[in-house]
């Protein structure tokens, strides 16, 4: 590791797979709830879920997450509840895709408990480490852990007048001290990555500024995922309805992909994978799929 974190050569390791610093992941979100805030509960048949696992994939996913419990304020979800979503259909999707990353958004160590032992390979802490045994958990199994800003607030609160004199700069405090955290109970460095949130304890305006400073986050040397697809942020910064949010996620999108962000978790799987292959190219660090204008 370097002075701040991450890993020597920048590569990420998820479950059997190796990833190289310019790797650029599509986290596909899977909702096993009746009142996700996106698809109003649209994969919360299993069936369906399933489907979904099938289409995100043939989109070009490497990883799905798959979550139990909305982030929103609502009917409590107990743990018991929470596995009785999540953990057989990781089992499903693990029998179906052996080389798939499987990742269950999860604050909980109970529950991170029974998905690994079902075949997740990543547990995302959406909550700032609120179960401190999780990344025990995740050590056990030797399993991944996202590393996430929520300010202080409990699960499933929404941010009230949040202030920060530098919101960037608690963001990698939080991260930090969670990602040293995790590696001293025993999780790889290579497994651990670290989300700045947007929108949790955030307002629009510290969204944007997040977004802007994510370098701040990339030189620290842990890998960065975002979660910006269809978030309020957007929906404000462009006065646009839920269904209307799409081309604002992908411009957020793409400013976290040129700042250095390695992990992107949406809805729209296709069009973030092109978005981030395009990106990659401008870069160069992706060759174009065909050049028959002549070439370079």
């Amino acid at each position: 590791m370097d002075e701040h974190g991450g890993t020597d050569g920048g590569h990420l390791e998820l479950g059997r797979h190796r990833f190289p610093p310019t790797a650029r992941l599509v986290m596909a979100i899977v909702n096993r709830t009746p009142d996700s805030f996106y698809d109003r509960g649209a994969t919360w048949d299993e069936s369906a879920a399933l489907d979904r696992v099938h289409a995100v994939v043939a989109d070009g996913a490497e990883i799905v997450d798959i979550g139990g419990v909305k982030a929103a304020p609502g009917e409590e979800v107990s743990a018991t509840e929470e596995i009785r979503r999540t953990s057989s259909f990781v089992a499903d999707v693990r029998a179906a895709y052996p080389d798939l990353v499987i990742s269950v958004d999860t604050w909980r160590h109970e529950v991170g408990k029974e998905v690994c032992a079902a075949g997740a390979d990543l547990l995302n802490d959406s909550w700032g480490g609120v179960d401190e045994r999780l990344a025990e958990v995740a050590a056990a199994f030797d399993a991944g852990l996202v590393c996430t800003h929520a300010g202080g607030l409990a699960p499933r609160t929404r941010p009230h007048r949040v202030a920060y004199d530098d919101v960037m700069g608690d963001v990698l405090d939080r991260t930090l001290a969670l990602a040293a955290r995790a590696v001293a109970a025993g999780v790889r460095p290579s497994r651990v990555v670290i989300d700045p949130a947007h929108d949790f304890a955030k307002n629009t305006w510290q969204s944007l500024r997040v977004t802007r400073e994510l370098d701040r986050m990339v030189d620290t040397g842990w890998p960065v995922l975002v979660s910006l697809s269809n978030k309020d942020f957007v929906g404000e910064t462009l006065g646009a309805p839920l269904e209307d949010r799409l081309h604002g996620s992908l411009a957020a999108t793409s400013v976290c992909a040129w700042l250095g962000a390695r992990i992107f978790r949406v809805h729209h799987v296709r069009e973030t994978r092109m978005t981030l292959d395009m990106v990659s190219s401008i870069r160069g660090e992706r060759p174009p799929t065909q050049t028959v204008r002549g070439l370079a």
